[in-house]
């Protein structure tokens, strides 16, 4: 019961630190470029495989969405294209849950691209930032992931490093 309390707290006092600072996110790092989805996509891929890691697994995000709009009474287009791009690199994923086993919730590694119905030629690509919580080991590898997730973001769109 302790345990669920100290969590219900954690919990609110990190939704009220996002209330707080809704102007900027700090759930996710969000890049865009102008460019063919395809051509995007084609670079991120290349950025993940030139690493070694091996992507599990395509979302077809947009398509699901566009696909069962209708079952829930909506013809909202929200994307012209989203796809999320899945892997999860031995090496690192090791580190990450030796440091902390609760860890694994950040497990498979995501970056997601899409585009507008207004905009399709203006690709957003990002991913979602994982909070460096938890002891000094799990901090470090923490911060490790986000580098290596912003690393392979910029060098898909072609953005130099800070």
């Amino acid at each position: 019961m302790y345990t669920m309390q100290r969590y219900l707290v954690l919990t609110l006092g990190i939704g009220l630190a996002t209330l707080t600072n809704a102007s900027e996110p700090t759930h996710l790092t969000l890049y865009t470029r102008d460019a063919a989805f395809a051509d995007v996509k084609q670079d991120v891929t290349l950025a993940i495989e030139n690493r070694g890691f091996v992507i599990e697994r395509q979302l077809h995000i947009g398509a699901m969405l566009e696909r069962t709009g209708k079952d829930f009474g909506t013809t909202k287009k929200i994307y012209h294209d989203a796809e999320a791009l899945q892997f999860c690199p031995a090496s690192l994923s090791r580190r990450v849950m030796e440091a902390d086993p609760s860890n694994i919730v950040f497990c498979p590694y995501t970056v997601v691209l899409y585009t507008l119905p207004d905009n399709p030629k203006k690709v957003y690509v990002g991913y979602r930032r994982p909070t460096p919580i938890g002891s000094t080991a799990s901090q470090a590898t923490l911060r490790e992931l986000d580098a290596l997730l912003d690393g392979i973001v910029r060098e898909a769109l072609g953005i130099k490093n800070p």
